[in-house]
């Protein structure tokens, strides 16, 4: 058994050997064959798993067993479904090339091994492998070992778990923790040099690094650009003197020479190169005994800065006449309210308060002088102290006021505070442009207005009700009140039409609304033009008793006025009305039946003969039917 023992642990040596030798090939891998890294991977598990057959221990004929099984799992773990494939693949065609009693169950095994790590793979994929998943892998291999030992013909029949059990089972899980672990801290250490790589590659600033004789050792993406390279490797080996005039590459050799030979940084150093400004630092690099070996530099383009610094040296001689000259007025105060600075136009823009409106004065002082002068409309007068502590204790908050002066002028004025705990305020005369918003906002009034009423008879139009009926029936509904609704047709509207002409149509259409408008007692009725000759009445909280009421008193009204139509049956202008009713669940669920069964009736009234009122609700159909003097 100790020869076993002894057997298995060099060939736990070799599988370790080799993912060793993988993590130490892999970032070159990685770097040189972009893109192959798993197929790469695949195949070094594959030789591994191999070998550790070349290395098997054999305890019968034909039977043999070795550390195959961690390989295969790490590979699927680490490397995914297609790394997997390719070991399981070189080591099944290894394994049926060498043949024995044991084939089959080998292959089995083999492929099942593969398999686990593809699931381990699955479970983590979205995660950072960890040292709790490898070992639950080898956990996993093992009990598929000792599983397959006991239930594999091959391997049961010659008893391998009592004669091999414990030695196998237990270095191929030590096998696949230790090479886990190997590759899991290649992994990491691979994350944190591409971390790394990132930084400096993508940093917003230049930086390279040189050797003792000041040559490029290695650049990042901003030095290739700034030196109109395509890539770092270009750069390589090269020296200033390769990239700048020679008086300037001298001046940068012999600095960065004596930041190496004494040792000592050099930071914020100004340099001028490419027509761009920078600030340049630059540190000796030492190896492990403290010799200098070269320097790391950063360079800071400052080019805007320093156009900006000169922008603003420029703005500072042009600021007073600025203030002299520009529109709005322009004040500041300190953090504890006092006024620092303010141009003319910001006092000419409060002439009642204007003589508080001196340097040194403090906020409160000034808005008392407001207060005492009455110059604004937007504050009340009866609480003057309580306005005035109010407003001193806002004047270091971000915002934006408008107010109207007693004169009737309008201010913006915006405030905003500084870092430096100061308040800047701006004030803008804005009269024209509030009078110009409130003759917009009327404007606007009045187009929805005409946008809603009917241009012929002055009342609601088709559009209008449409929005009122559902919000009626809405409210209805949640209040569990009746709503009704007329739908009124002028008789045989056409015929007086033609008879009379297009202008006494128009005259009877006013003429009909007036009536409808004596009908109804509420703000809240509402009466349309529905379309033609058709008129609508809704009635909230009214039943069908108040509407017949509406509609007799309607037909009444028209009655009344007694218009001439010599081609109606009744001789004058008549009308047939439909009325529905209802409340609750119908106006919930089917609003738009009120309306249908208004004009149901309002259809069965004309198909009676006219000069009618008849109604019906959705719950109980036809309800009554009276002509329109009234009689049942």
């Amino acid at each position: 058994m100790t020869g076993i023992w002894e057997q298995f642990a060099g060939n736990l040596a070799f599988v370790s050997l080799a993912i060793s030798i993988w993590a130490h090939l892999s970032i070159w891998f990685q770097r040189q064959i972009v893109g192959f890294e798993k197929i790469m991977f695949g195949i070094m598990a594959g030789v591994a798993s191999i070998g550790s057959m070349l290395l098997a221990v054999q305890f019968s004929h034909g039977t043999f067993v070795d550390l195959r099984f961690a390989p295969l799992a790490l590979s699927g773990m680490f490397g995914g479904p297609i790394a997997a494939v390719i070991t399981a693949s070189l080591t099944v065609a290894f394994r049926i090339s060498i043949g024995g009693a044991g084939m089959t169950d080998g292959v089995l095994v083999t492929i099942a091994a593969a398999g686990m790590g593809i699931v381990a793979n699955f479970l983590i994929r979205k995660k950072a492998p960890v040292f709790s998943h490898i070992a639950l892998l080898a956990a996993a291999i093992g009990c598929l070992l000792i599983a397959s030992m006991g239930l594999l013909p091959a391997l049961s029949k010659v008893q391998a778990l009592s004669a091999v059990g414990l030695p196998m089972t237990a270095t191929n899980c030590v096998a696949t923790i230790v090479g886990g672990l190997i590759l899991l801290k290649t992994q990491r250490l691979e994350l944190e040099r591409r971390i790394l790589e990132t930084a400096f590659s993508q940093s917003p600033d230049y930086l390279y690094v040189k050797d003792r004789d000041s040559r490029f050792i290695t650049v990042n993406e901003n030095m290739i650009r700034l030196y109109r390279f395509e890539s770092t490797t270009e750069m390589l080996g090269l020296s200033d003197f390769n990239l700048l005039p020679r008086p300037l590459a001298e001046e940068l050799y012999h600095r960065e020479q004596e930041v190496m030979r004494t040792g000592l940084p050099l930071i914020d150093c100004a340099e001028y190169i490419e027509g761009r400004n920078l600030l340049a630092s630059k540190v000796p690099l030492r190896d492990r005994d403290g010799r200098v070996i070269g320097l790391a530099g950063v360079t800071r383009d400052i080019t805007e800065r320093t156009a900006l610094e000169r922008e603003l040296r420029q703005s500072k001689n042009l600021l007073s006449h600025a203030m002299a000259g520009m529109p709005d007025g322009f004040a500041m105060f300190d953090s504890e309210g006092i006024l620092l600075f303010c141009n003319e136009q910001y006092r000419d823009a409060f002439p009642l308060s204007a003589d508080a409106r001196v340097i040194g004065a403090h906020i409160s002082d000034i808005l008392r002088r407001v207060a005492e002068t009455r110059e604004r409309l937007d504050i009340s007068y009866d609480s003057m102290e309580d306005w005035i502590k109010a407003a001193s204790g806002t004047l270091h908050e971000n915002k934006n006021e408008e107010i109207q002066l007693q004169n009737g002028d309008w201010r913006s004025i915006k405030t905003r505070r500084a870092a430096d705990g100061t308040a800047m305020v701006v004030v803008s005369d804005i009269t024209t442009m509030k009078q110009a918003e409130i003759a917009l906002r009327l404007s606007a009034e009045q187009m929805k207005n005409l946008a809603e009423t009917d241009g012929l008879t002055g009342i609601v139009n088709r559009r209008a009700f449409d929005d009122a009926f559902l919000r009626e029936a809405a409210r209805s509904a949640r209040n569990k009140t009746p709503l009704s609704l007329l739908m009124i047709d002028i008789d045989r509207f056409k015929a007086f039409n033609d008879t009379y002409g297009h202008p006494a149509g128009d005259r009877c259409l006013r003429l009909v609304s007036e009536c409808l408008h004596r009908s109804v007692k509420r703000p809240a009725d509402i009466v349309a033009r529905y379309g033609g000759e058709e008129f609508v009445v809704l009635l909230p909280e009214t039943d069908e008793n108040g509407a017949a009421i509406v509609a007799e008193g309607f037909a009444s009204h028209l009655r009344e006025e007694n218009i001439v139509h010599s081609q109606s049956e009744f001789g004058r202008v008549t009308a047939s009305i439909g009325i529905s009713s209802a409340t609750g669940r119908v106006l919930r669920e089917e609003p738009n039946s009120l309306v249908s069964m208004a004009d149901a009736a309002l259809y069965e009234a004309k198909a009676q003969g006219r000069n009618r009122i008849l109604a019906r609700s959705p719950a109980a159909g036809l309800n009554f039917v009276r002509d329109a003097a009234g009689a049942n």
